[in-house]
């Protein structure tokens, strides 16, 4: 009868403002609950809480049953009071991730706030808000797709991101300007499950790079690096906005991405497959998906 009470303790506490939604990507009306944390997640979050040895305790609130502790403890906790433990202090440039974003985004943003805590402890977010970060990508090449070892450098103060083809090079083989970067994850589209397509502008041209890590960890870091360096440039280029305004500005996904026919500029051309990018408010296309510099 306790184990009975305590399931219709926490279908009501599900109800409770805040707890209706999950604490870390917003999906409506989670269906579980972890014990470890006291929250309320989605079946998408509570895979990935179940993959971390330190927060692997989760239960489906309408399918299992609950001991006297657990229900106290979850009551006593719940997504607001997590949120205030767990998100004290988020840089405005750290992307929260929908239930719509890929799991590489919603494992490290759950990892980085309970298993690092790095909302916590603020020293923790230096790897990504330096203002300067320098390592080592897996780019994929232009002309053969093969993917090489390439040394990047992310500066602040230089407003690029630089790649060299030799890792004592002194001169870069691209530079691209902060105020034209874009950064999204597409595993799918890049065949890697860390997979992240950078697109710049040159010579008032859209190109192309396409690279991942090893680590999941070091690819988001550097998709943050970026988002933080751009968060910085926007604060220069417009003193006058918010940071709510200008948080939308930093990376963005593509709205709408697949083939589609298209004829050549001759009415005698035939069509021909293009791959079409519609991206905020340009439609763009390439011969194939993975088109670079």
């Amino acid at each position: 009868m306790a184990k009975e009470r305590n399931s219709c303790v926490l279908r009501d506490l599900r109800q409770r403002p805040g707890n209706d939604i999950c604490a870390d990507c917003g999906a409506a009306e989670p269906d579980w609950v972890s014990v470890t944390l006291g929250v309320f997640v989605c079946q998408g979050c509570s895979l990935i809480h179940r993959s971390i040895l330190s927060l692997n305790q989760v239960k489906s609130v309408l399918q299992d049953t609950f001991d006297d502790k657990e229900t106290e403890f979850i009551a006593s906790m719940g997504n607001d009071a997590a949120k205030a433990k767990y998100e004290q202090q988020v840089p405005a440039f750290y992307c929260r991730p929908s239930h719509t974003d890929c799991r590489i985004l919603r494992e490290q943003w759950i990892r980085g706030k309970y298993e690092r805590q790095e909302f916590i402890h603020i020293e923790k977010q230096e790897p990504y808000s330096a203002g300067y970060r320098e390592g080592f990508l897996w780019k994929r090449g232009r002309d053969n797709g093969q993917f090489l070892s390439r040394k990047f450098i992310l500066s602040e103060r230089e407003g690029a991101l630089k790649y060299f083809n030799k890792q004592d090079g002194k001169e870069p083989k691209a530079t691209m300007r902060i105020e034209t970067l874009n950064a999204t994850f597409q595993p799918a589209k890049i065949g890697n499950p860390f997979g992240l397509q950078i697109t710049y502008l040159r010579d008032n041209s859209t190109r192309n790079i396409f690279v991942y890590h090893e680590d999941s960890k070091e690819m988001v870091d550097w998709f943050t690096a970026i988002r933080a360096a751009r968060f910085h440039y926007q604060k220069v280029a417009f003193p006058g906005a918010n940071d709510e305004d200008l948080v939308p500005r930093l990376t963005r996904n593509f709205m709408k991405e697949g083939y589609m026919e298209k004829t050549g500029p001759r009415h005698t051309e035939g069509f021909k497959k293009r791959w079409f990018t519609m991206d905020d408010r340009r439609l763009m296309y390439f011969k194939d998906p993975l088109v670079s510099e």
